[in-house]
């Protein structure tokens, strides 16, 4: 059987359905505000994750730059250190050169020296020699001319000299 109210409003399924409506708006705002909440810290966090890639893309850049910078200056370093191995070679090697030639000076010198030892001593030979020959001689001459007349007469002209050798 049916009802027929009067009006509306005394009808329960009138309430029936304003509850109802009013208990979905109350439950819609509460479930739009914990999903709006949720979204929200969502973008939050998606916000926080672009602004964390954003500072570590940037940090990442300047470690780049950093890095290329650091890398110039070590190959310029190397660059430099490479120069003065070059030079440090070139000197050595004209010390070496030097060296040698010193070296070399002081053989020549040497040899000139055991050169000069042995004209020196070839000559003192050959002057000892002559000398030995001109005693021979002298006293092979001084055997056959000489008397004993003859010397005791030198030696009297030497004695009768000697006074006036001796002033001199």
């Amino acid at each position: 059987m049916e009802h027929h109210y009067e009006h509306f409003w005394l009808d329960p399924k009138f309430w029936v359905a304003v509850s109802f409506v009013i208990f979905l708006l109350l439950v819609g705002r509460l479930a739009w505000g914990k999903l709006t909440g949720m979204l929200d810290a969502r973008a939050d966090r998606v916000r926080a994750e672009l602004d964390e890639a954003a500072r570590l893309r940037t940090e990442a850049e300047a470690l780049l730059r950093q890095a290329e910078a650091d890398r110039a200056a070590a190959l310029a370093e190397a660059e430099q250190m490479i120069a003065n191995a070059r030079a440090e070679a070139e000197r050595v090697a004209s010390a070496a050169a030097a060296e040698a030639e010193a070296s070399a000076k002081r053989r020549e010198r040497m040899a000139m020296d055991r050169i000069g030892a042995a004209e020196g001593a070839a000559l003192a030979e050959v002057r000892s020699a002559a000398a030995e020959i001109a005693t021979a001689a002298a006293r092979s001459v001084i055997a056959e001319r000489m008397d004993a007349t003859a010397d005791a007469a030198l030696i009297d002209r030497a004695v009768a000299e000697l006074p006036r050798v001796l002033r001199a």
